[in-house]
């Protein structure tokens, strides 16, 4: 069921419901009404007979014939009167009687003065009615048969309008959740024609203070990030067969060429240690791209927990130096400090260690001493790490592409790499909400500013 139909359901059946409560208190108040108009009139009509017949205008005989005549036409009421002692003086139609009055009731009458209450459909009042000097106790009963008929009326013209209302209701309930749900209509409608060919495309915001408006730019944002991610993927998957291209090619000509004719065991021994260079480079690459994959994940789908870093420093120092004997790195703590949690980050061990590796690894692969000195302190509730050389710098026109993924700026030739590892770092460092700075001068060195919030 659409949410029109269920809106439009829901509304009218809510107002429907609304307009039976108010017409059934209209119908509840009016008989309320008419019983409490026709109790005063019972009461006007009984003293009215019972003056008639206490002041001898008129006789008894005449009195019961007027009431037996008129009650063949009208709802005529029926009177009787009493003295306290239960001695009948009058009544209308004894033979009758619809009130059957008792002892017990003519006593309750003399001492609350006046009673009401109804005898089947009949309504009846006895009240004590003094006069010269002498109480009595009138009875009074009748059928309000106009006063009931209007209320009949009264609620057949309600059901009517009711009814005739629960279908304007119906009617108009459907254009207005029409009307109002049309904005959805029309973002459905955008959304269906949007492609992964045209993700640039974006739904129309009428008012971003609604309901729909928010919908309309949180959608929107959606497909800014998955157009990002797209474009990301389609420029990471052509990086990525560029960049393998190259070595692949390399080994593969290289293999090839040394097949061509028989060659000496010097040359074969030549051929393979080129081919394990090229090799080496493919792994490197490969292990670089997996990395930057994970660190691409969403902060909830990678494992946090308590780490240490200057353990994870020195875990890194000892991954490097013993993938590359030349390299000299030096862990120069600041200030000492009792206090664990402020060396200690949430975050993911094997990623932090792979950021730390690659920043190291920089330092020494760009400068002449082969050394990356790491310096950790402490600022307020941060902790900052600086891995610094005193290599070649970076020139300033490649420091706007320097975190950009498979980008080599003008000092490619001065060492090997495939553009990866700054891009990776950067990726590890935000991941971690940290941030990193860069700080270098050509012919000076580098300097790479890392800061974490610490436990």
């Amino acid at each position: 069921m659409k949410i029109r139909t269920k809106l439009t359901i829901r509304y009218t059946a809510v107002t429907a419901t609304v307009f039976l409560f108010l017409m059934g208190m209209i119908w509840f108040l009016s008989e309320s009404n008419r019983k409490s108009v026709f109790y005063r009139d019972l009461k006007k009509e009984g003293i009215t007979k019972a003056n008639l017949f206490l002041q001898h205008k008129v006789d008894a005989v005449t009195m019961q014939s007027i009431y037996m005549n008129n009650r063949e036409f009208i709802d005529e009421v029926e009177v009787a009167v009493y003295e306290p002692d239960f001695n009948l003086l009058y009544h209308d139609a004894k033979e009758i009687d619809r009130v059957k009055e008792t002892p017990e009731m003519i006593r309750r009458i003399v001492e609350k003065k006046s009673i009401e209450f109804f005898e089947g459909d009949y309504q009846v009042v006895g009240l004590l009615y003094p006069f010269e000097g002498k109480d009595y106790v009138i009875t009074a009963a009748a059928f309000d048969g106009y006063g009931y008929a209007k209320l009949d009326a009264l609620r057949n013209i309600l059901l009517i309008l009711w009814g005739v209302g629960l279908a304007v209701l119906a009617v108009v309930g459907y254009f207005l959740s029409r009307s109002a749900l049309s904005p959805v209509s029309n973002i459905v409608r955008k959304v269906e024609k949007i492609t992964a060919s045209n993700l640039d495309e974006r739904v129309p915001v009428a008012d971003e203070k609604d309901e729909l408006g928010e919908l309309a730019v949180t959608f929107n944002h959606t497909l800014d990030r998955l157009e990002q991610s797209f474009d990301a993927q389609k420029m990471f998957v052509s990086n990525v067969s560029h960049e393998l291209r190259t070595p692949m090619a390399a080994l593969i000509g290289g293999l090839e060429v040394t097949l061509l004719k028989e060659r000496s065991g010097e040359a074969y021994r030549k051929a393979v240690e080129e081919a394990l260079t090229d090799a080496d480079k493919v792994v490197k690459l490969s292990e670089g791209l997996l990395n930057l994959a994970r660190a691409s994940y969403q902060p909830e789908q990678i494992c946090m927990e308590e780490v240490r870093l200057d353990e994870l420093l020195l875990d890194a120092r000892e991954l490097v130096l013993k993938a590359n004997k030349e390299y000299k790195v030096n862990l120069l703590f600041e200030e000492e400090t009792d206090d664990d949690a402020m060396i200690t980050v949430s975050g993911n061990a094997y990623l932090l260690k792979t950021a730390f590796v690659n920043l190291m690894e920089n330092n020494c692969k760009f400068s002449d001493d082969k050394t990356s000195s790491v310096q950790i302190s402490f600022y307020e509730e941060k902790s900052i790490l600086r891995f610094s050389d005193s290599g070649i710098g970076i020139p300033a026109e490649d420091m706007e592409h320097l975190f950009t993924a498979f980008h080599r700026g003008s000092n490619r030739n001065y060492a090997v790499g495939n553009g990866i590892g700054m891009a990776l770092v950067q990726k590890i460092v935000f991941l971690h909400k940290g941030n990193i700075y860069v700080h270098s001068y050509p012919g000076e060195g580098t300097v790479f500013v890392v800061e974490f919030l610490h436990i």
